[in-house]
């Protein structure tokens, strides 16, 4: 099982004040972040972070008084290694080479629903979680496993006859789930599946190491194997 990690501490930089406190209470709706601070030039961020830890920037790159990616470069050359999520309008191929040339985890294109700001925190918290449960050392298979969950992969390429759309389904009902976690029976019935679909997807995802399947005993019989989100598997 993946240790607990503490929340996220999360840095807004946005110079519309009224964006900046929509997406300061975005990340307040985000289980496991919170919102760190709000500054709305790009020359406050490295005076905060003088004064406060943060583990992640949410950047705006149309600054008053210079850019998201002067703000990344003026980081990387004091030796903050923040991480930085780009929230931005910027869609030129050259600036997107950049921000990912200084270090910017994730790319959020301006306007975006909630839906889609939730999804790129709880795939940066996903990679986190994996970094930090395999602490000073990690193997090649960790790695890949870290990076697929930052770019919304599960692994590479699917085996034959299982869609995206269904794997994305049943990820996001394990994510929603209590903490003891789902059957293969009660995926089914949330996707409208087969128990053995459903057992077929949340095996994969249990071999990519994205969650952990663990037996409970009832009655008589084998166990029923019940899957939790955002653990690994430690038997």
């Amino acid at each position: 099982m993946m240790p607990h990690t503490p929340e996220i501490r999360t840095l807004v930089v946005e110079d519309d004040p009224r964006i900046a406190d929509a997406h300061a209470q975005f990340v307040a709706r985000v289980p496991g972040f919170t919102v760190a601070g709000v500054v709305h030039r790009g020359g406050q961020v490295p005076e905060f972070l003088d004064r406060q830890s943060v583990d992640l920037i949410l950047l705006d790159f149309y600054l008053p008084d210079m850019t998201g990616l002067d703000v990344c470069r003026g980081l990387r050359a004091r030796g903050d290694l923040t991480d930085v999520i780009a929230v931005t309008s910027a869609r030129d191929v050259d600036v997107v080479r950049s921000v990912v040339a200084h270090g910017v985890v994730q790319y959020l294109l301006k306007p975006f629903t909630f839906a889609a700001f939730r999804d790129k925190l709880e795939r940066y918290a996903d990679y986190r979680r994996q970094l930090v449960f395999h602490g000073e050392s990690t193997a090649q298979q960790d790695v890949d496993r870290a990076f697929a969950a930052l770019r919304g992969s599960v692994g590479g390429p699917l085996p034959k006859g299982m869609s995206n759309e269904t794997l994305e389904a049943v990820v996001d009902h394990l994510r929603q789930a209590a903490p003891d976690g789902l059957s293969a029976s009660r995926v089914g019935e949330l996707i409208g599946a087969s128990r053995v679909t459903a057992r077929r997807y949340l095996e994969h995802l249990a071999e990519q190491g994205l969650v952990e399947r663990a037996p409970r005993y009832g009655g008589q019989g084998r166990p029923e194997h019940f899957y939790h989100w955002g653990r690994r598997n430690t038997s």
